[in-house]
Formats: structure tokens, C-alpha cells, sequence
């Protein structure tokens, strides 16, 4: 199956191998708890979506800062890559929700508006959509990290069955207690 994937890969480039795939194989191997995965999957593309472009990896790093060891710091810089280009696509959505919600006016989105922008005319609107962007980011990012928990779950859950090579984590001892001997010196 993995060479099937690896075939795929090798099609669109030795960039998305190397990237993408050998990573993922990398963290899978080394016997992370499905939902572990799944979670800091989600945490990584929910940081990623947010729609101020350039601060997703702080927010992601901060995140692997807090969470500490119930994420899995690599899966979560390797979903907020993945997140970039949807990053791009959701600021003008996130952008309508907030203004939804504040029930202010649209920012127009026009030509006319990014003259405005460049010449300076249009400061006091720009941060505000920022912060509409934002707002509206901060209402949808819990249903998005649980709507992306729950359908990495199972895909993680067969990924590490199928490609895990060590212990489900690294809280299972490699060696139950009974093999372990150990040696008594006198003192």
C-alpha cells in the first residue's frame, strides 16, 4: 500500500515525497497514539487557517509550547503547512462571519478598495476587517479542530496499525517488568 502511495508521490515530484510523505512515514513509525495524531493534526490545520498570513507557524509553535507532550509537534508543523493554501481561500469567508457577527457593513472587495488601501485611505476599515477576520476565525476555529479531530481519528488509527513499527507510545514499556533483570549490589 505504501508503495502504491509512494508511486503517487514520485509522479507529482520528489519535492512532495520528500515533504510530505517520508515525513508522515517517519511519525508513524515511530508509534505515536492514533489520537494523538489525529489531534495535533487538527490543532495544526485549525492554527493554520488563521487569517492573518504569516503568524500560523507562531500560533502553531505556541500551541506545541502549551500543549506539550499531548500533541505531536511534528504532525502539527506539517498540517499547518498543508493548511497554507486554505489559509487563503477561508480570509474572506472568516472576513463575512465577522462582520455577521458585529453586524457591520461589508468591506468591499474591489479594486477601488485596494487603491484605497495602497494610498493610505483606508487604515481605519483595514483593521477593522482584520479583526472581523479574526473574530470570525475565533468562532469557527472550535468546530473546525473538533470536525477535523473526529474525521482524522479513524485515518490515523489505520495508518499507525498498518505502518507503526515500535510500541503505540512511548508511555508503553518496550519490556514488561518479568523480562527485566536486574542486579542487587552490595552496599
Amino acid at each position: 500500500m505504501w508503495d502504491s502511495v509512494r508511486r503517487i508521490g514520485s509522479g507529482t515530484g520528489s519535492w512532495l515525497q520528500e515533504k510530505f510523505f517520508d515525513p508522515l512515514l517517519v511519525v508513524l513509525q515511530r508509534g505515536a497514539e492514533p489520537s494523538q495524531l489525529a489531534f495535533s493534526a487538527a490543532v495544526g490545520i485549525t492554527f493554520g487557517v488563521f487569517p492573518i498570513c504569516g503568524i500560523t507557524v507562531f500560533l502553531c509553535g505556541l500551541a506545541i509550547a502549551a500543549l506539550g507532550s499531548r500533541c505531536n509537534a511534528p504532525t502539527v508543523i506539517m498540517a499547518n503547512c498543508i493548511a497554507t493554501p486554505i489559509e487563503l481561500s477561508l480570509i474572506i469567508p472568516f472576513l463575512r462571519l465577522g462582520e455577521f457577527l458585529t453586524g457591520g457593513d461589508h468591506f468591499p472587495l474591489t479594486s477601488d478598495a485596494f487603491k484605497m488601501v495602497i494610498s493610505g485611505q483606508a487604515s481605519q476599515e483595514i483593521l477593522q476587517s482584520i479583526f472581523r477576520a479574526m473574530l470570525g476565525w475565533l468562532v469557527a476555529a472550535p468546530i473546525i479542530l473538533a470536525a477535523l479531530h473526529l474525521l482524522f481519528l479513524p485515518c490515523f488509527t489505520i495508518l499507525v496499525r498498518r505502518y507503526s513499527s515500535g510500541p503505540p507510545s512511548p508511555r508503553t514499556p518496550l519490556l514488561s517488568l518479568a523480562d527485566v533483570n536486574l542486579k542487587v549490589r552490595d552496599v
